[in-house]
């Protein structure tokens, strides 16, 4: 590495990548709150565990169906301005869910919080291929994504101490979950306006040479991928490598979301107050911070993807699945924990695959897409997760069943054809070259 490109990717690096950050930290805490508010809300409102679950995964059907849209209006108007957007109307809306009443209104906010939130992920994952070289991409986006299991490790004991705000205010616990949780996201919609920069070629932050070479080297990455093939919107868009990819993804999300909505609730089940079960589930989160930092991290240095997907998705299904084998607390969080580290470990080296073959306005409708209905596990998971538990009275049905998801992402990356799911990665050494001294 050149001292110029050491220089000009730390600077980077150090502008963009803290701020976004504690955006998607205030994001996903906003999406997943629901999860600790459950504890008392479910009761009070009268939700049985399918109604949870379908309004906790309600959410995703929506954001499905705004996500490409929204990320191609971001592609179009810069992220800058949809990006403030996007944070201002899901702070208001999660405020908003602390005034639900029953199961319909519930159903209501998260539809519409899904709407507003629709597009901020996707967005900075094609966001930071704007701004880093291909060489960066698995650690940057897993220093990115390390949001999510930051926003637990923090945000499940401070969820938890919120509900002991009961009766404060006439209020109930989780309606102040609800607005307390809301207020960073709406402060952040004007930073982002005035903070953030669409693209390199703007970045007066950076010098004149640092600018030269940062913009040199992203065009010559795009230019060696376009000589292979240049995809259109539509052609992404129903690209056959963009479709198994989020069949890959939806396995990697049913997971996730899965588990992390009913966390809380099997703690709880231990017998703690909430305040201890707020702390006792953030547990596979802090194994997942190391894994989506240190496995990204590898897989970088290594320049090796395949191998660094299929693995942490066999340690995930794996651990989920010996989980419910156990009935005593330490051994259960312990596989749990276990899958904490395939979960996220796996989140970031995946998103480095469709930024392989994919650039300008196919890479922000393909990475829409990828997410969208990658994320419609995000419904299927929780509503199979608590239906199974209303029926069976256990949540060990539901948890195999997102084991199996698991294991399907993983087959799908170990046969389908290498050269099928990347048709290229840059060449690194001579990339380096342009605007370089």
């Amino acid at each position: 590495m050149t001292p110029l490109e050491q220089r000009t990717i730390a600077k980077v690096t150090a502008r963009l990548v803290p701020f976004l950050i504690v955006c998607f930290f205030v994001a996903y805490l906003d999406r997943v709150n629901v999860s600790f508010a459950a504890l008392t809300m479910n009761k009070d409102l009268g939700l049985s565990d399918s109604a949870f679950g379908f309004g906790a995964g309600i959410f995703f059907l929506a954001y499905f169906l705004f996500e490409v849209p929204s990320n191609l209006f971001l592609e179009r108007v810069g992220a800058r301005k949809w990006i403030a957007r996007i944070m201002f109307t899901w702070g208001l809306l999660s405020g908003g869910m602390a005034f639900i009443n029953g199961a319909t209104s519930f159903y209501v906010v998260r539809v519409l919080l899904g709407i507003a939130e629709a597009g901020f992920f996707p967005g900075v994952i094609f966001y930071l291929t704007l701004w880093f070289p291909s060489v960066f991409r698995a650690r940057i986006v897993g220093y990115f994504m390390a949001a999510i299991p930051l926003s637990t490790v923090i945000g499940a004991p401070v969820s938890g101490l919120l509900l002991g705000l009961d009766g404060f205010g006439g209020l109930k616990g989780w309606q102040w979950l609800f607005v307390l949780e809301a207020a960073p996201a709406l402060i952040l919609s004007v930073i982002v306006f005035l903070y953030m920069t669409d693209r390199p070629a703007d970045a007066t932050w950076l010098t004149e040479e640092e600018r030269a070479w940062l913009v040199a080297r992203l065009d010559h990455e795009r230019r060696q991928r376009e000589m292979v093939r240049r995809y259109s919107t539509m052609e992404a868009l129903r690209n056959p490598k963009v479709l198994a990819l989020s069949v890959v993804y939806f396995g990697a999300v049913a997971l996730n979301y899965g588990l992390s909505f009913f966390l809380p609730q099997i703690v709880k089940s231990f017998g703690l107050s909430n305040a201890q079960a707020g702390v006792v589930a953030a547990l596979p989160y802090v194994v997942g911070l190391v894994s989506i930092v240190a496995w990204s991290r590898r897989s970088d240095r290594k320049m090796e993807r395949r191998f660094h997907l299929a693995f942490p998705l066999f340690v995930a299904a794996a651990g989920i699945a010996v989980s419910t084998l156990f009935d005593d607390p330490t051994m259960k969080m312990a596989s749990l924990s276990v899958a904490g580290f395939g979960i996220f470990g796996s989140l970031p080296v995946f998103w480095t695959f469709p930024a392989a073959f994919l650039s300008g306005a196919a890479a922000a409708g393909g990475i829409a897409l990828i997410n969208s209905i990658g994320n419609l596990a995000g419904f299927t998971g929780p509503f199979a997760v608590g239906r199974i538990k209303d029926l069976t009275g256990s949540y060990s049905g539901g948890l195999l069943s997102l084991s199996a998801a698991g294991l399907v992402a993983m087959i799908i990356v170990l046969v389908f054809p290498h050269q099928q799911l990347v048709e290229h990665v840059p060449d690194t050494t001579t990339a380096s070259s342009p605007g370089g001294r």
